[in-house]
C-alpha cells in the first residue's frame, strides 16, 4: 500500500516523497485510516517502527482546517521527556513546512516568558511534557478547553516515570469529547486501566506483541566480573573489537555511572559524550546534536535516552548495566536495528544479574546466546555467589587481623592468682584459650584489707 491510499492531503503526500517515503510501515498504514476518520485508537507497537509519524501525518491533515486561538491549543501531545518532545517538534517541521502551523513546545529547562509568548500568539500543535504543561495551566496562562485531539506517546514510559497522576489531572483538563490516541510499546495492567480512562470504544492496532525485540537486531550476553572496574574492561575490549561498529550507544542505570563511564572511556582514547536527566537541557541537546552528526562514536546514556529517539543509524547497543525493569531493556536495543538495519545489541552481565537476565528471558520469551561461551546457560564461574560481607563484617574481621592487645603486667592478690587457675581447670583441654582484650585498667586487682 502506498501513503496516497490512506487518505492523507496533497500537502502531506508532497512532505513524505520529498523526505524520501514511498511505503508506510505497518503501523502507519493500521493506524492512519482510523485516525482520519476520528476514532480513538489504541496502538501497541515496538520503537523503531514508525509510530510518530503514525500520528504526525494525519494531524498535519485535519489541522489544515481551522484557526487557533490564543491560549487555547486545537491538539495536545504528551511526551515523556524533553528529547521525545523536542523530536515531535522537528517531525512537524519535517512533515508540515508548507502548513504555516503554529508549532509550541513546553519542556523544562526553557524559559516560561518565551513560551508564554508563543501561546499568546494561538498554537495549532502544542508538544509538552506533563510537568511543564501543569505549570503553565496552574497560572493560568494556558486553557486546554478547546483541545481536539490528545496524544499520550509513550505510555509505559509515562508510568515509569511516575507521570500517571499527572497524566489523569490533564484528561479532565480536555473536553470529554476530545479524539484520544494512546501509544506505547509495553502494557502493564495500570497501563491498560489508563488506556481504559482515556480512550472510549477504540481501534487497537497492534503491529508487534507487547515487549518483543526487532528481528533485525543481534543480541548476546557477556560476562564480566563484580566489580566496576572489571566491567569497564569488558566494555572497552568490546568497542574494540567489534565489527563493523559505526556508533554506539552505552545504556548505564544510574545517572553518576553514566558520569564515571564517561570520563574513563574519554581518558582512553575514546571519542565519547554523555547524556543523562541532571544534565541541563542545552548540555542534552548539544551530545545528541555530536552523536546524531558523528562528531562523537559512543553516547554514554541512562534511559532517558531509551525511549524514542530516533537515531536511526546506530550500529551497536551495549548494556553496561543490565536495566532492573525488563521493559526498559527492549526499549535500549530498540535504538539498533532502525528502519530495516541490523543492529548489535550486547549486555554485560555480572554475577548479580542473573536475576535481572531471566526477568528479561520471560518478558521477551527469547534465550539469550552467551557470547563467550557460546551456549544459553552462563559458565560456572559467572554463577551467583554468596553476597558480600556488610561492612560491619569487614571491620569485624579486620579486627582480628590486628595484634591482640597485652595488659601491662600489674601486682595480683592470692585471690586473683587463684581465678585463671579455677577457669582453666574448668575449661575443656582441647579449647585453648581466648586472651583478653580488656583495657588494662579493667584488669588491676582490688586491693583487700585484711
Amino acid at each position: 500500500m502506498a501513503f496516497s491510499q490512506l487518505g492523507l492531503s496533497e500537502k502531506v503526500l508532497a512532505a513524505v516523497a520529498a523526505a524520501g517515503y514511498s511505503t508506510p510501515t505497518p503501523i502507519q498504514e493500521q493506524a492512519i485510516p482510523h485516525v482520519l476518520a476520528r476514532r480513538d485508537v489504541l496502538g501497541i507497537a515496538q520503537t523503531g517502527t514508525g509510530k510518530t509519524a503514525a500520528f504526525v501525518l494525519p494531524m498535519l491533515t485535519m489541522l489544515e482546517k481551522g484557526r487557533a486561538r490564543a491560549r487555547m491549543p486545537r491538539t495536545l501531545i504528551l511526551e515523556p521527556t524533553r528529547e521525545l518532545a523536542a523530536q515531535v517538534e522537528e517531525s512537524f517541521t519535517k512533515y508540515g513546512a508548507k502548513h504555516k502551523l503554529n508549532v509550541a513546545l513546553l519542556i523544562g529547562g526553557v524559559s516560561f516568558d518565551d513560551q508564554d509568548t508563543k501561546l499568546t500568539r494561538g498554537v495549532d500543535v502544542l508538544i509538552a511534557t506533563p510537568g511543564r504543561l501543569l505549570d503553565h495551566s496552574e497560572r493560568g496562562r494556558l486553557l486546554l478547553s478547546g483541545v481536539e485531539l490528545l496524544v499520550i506517546d509513550e505510555a509505559d514510559r509515562m508510568l515509569d516515570m511516575g507521570f500517571i497522576p499527572d497524566i489523569e489531572r490533564i484528561g479532565k483538563l480536555v473536553p470529554f469529547t476530545r479524539q484520544t490516541l494512546f501509544f506505547t510499546a509495553t502494557m502493564p495492567s495500570e497501563i491498560r486501566r489508563i488506556a481504559d480512562t482515556f480512550l472510549h470504544n477504540p481501534v487497537r492496532v497492534e503491529v508487534s506483541k507487547p515487549a518483543t525485540t526487532a528481528v533485525t537486531v543481534t543480541q548476546s550476553l557477556v560476562k564480566t566480573g563484580r566489580e566496576p572496574h572489571d566491567k569497564r574492561d569488558t566494555l572497552r575490549r568490546l568497542i574494540r573489537s567489534a565489527e563493523g561498529l559505526k556508533n554506539a550507544i552505552v545504556f548505564c542505570n544510574r545517572k553518576r555511572e553514566v558520569a564515571v563511564l564517561h570520563r574513563s572511556l574519554v581518558k582512553h582514547g575514546f571519542n565519547a559524550v554523555a547524556l543523562h536527566g541532571d544534565m541541563d537541557q542545552s548540555a542534552r541537546m548539544a551530545a545528541l546534536d555530536q552523536f546524531r552528526k558523528g562528531e562523537a562514536t559512543i553516547l554514554v546514556a541512562s534511559d532517558v535516552a531509551a525511549r524514542g529517539l530516533d537515531i536511526p543509524e546506530v550500529s551497536h547497543v551495549y548494556n553496561f548495566d543490565v536495566p532492573h525493569h525488563p521493559d526498559d531493556y527492549v526499549h535500549r536495543i530498540g535504538r539498533t536495528g532502525r528502519a530495516g538495519r541490523s543492529g548489535t545489541a550486547i549486555t554485560i552481565v555480572a554475577p548479580s544479574d542473573q536475576k535481572s537476565v531471566a526477568a528479561i528471558e520471560k518478558l521477551t520469551g527469547q534465550t539469550l546466546a552467551w557470547a563467550d561461551a557460546g551456549t544459553s546457560k552462563p559458565s560456572d564461574d559467572l554463577a551467583p555467589s554468596s553476597p558480600r560481607p556488610h561492612a560491619r563484617e569487614h571491620r569485624r574481621e579486620d579486627r582480628k587481623e590486628r595484634r591482640p592487645f597485652k595488659p601491662q603486667s600489674a601486682p595480683v592478690s592470692r585471690i586473683d592468682e587463684a581465678r585463671p587457675q579455677r577457669r582453666a581447670a574448668a575449661r575443656p583441654r582441647d579449647v585453648e584459650p581466648v586472651e583478653s582484650h580488656l583495657p588494662a585498667f579493667l584488669l588491676r586487682p582490688i586491693p583487700v584489707k585484711a
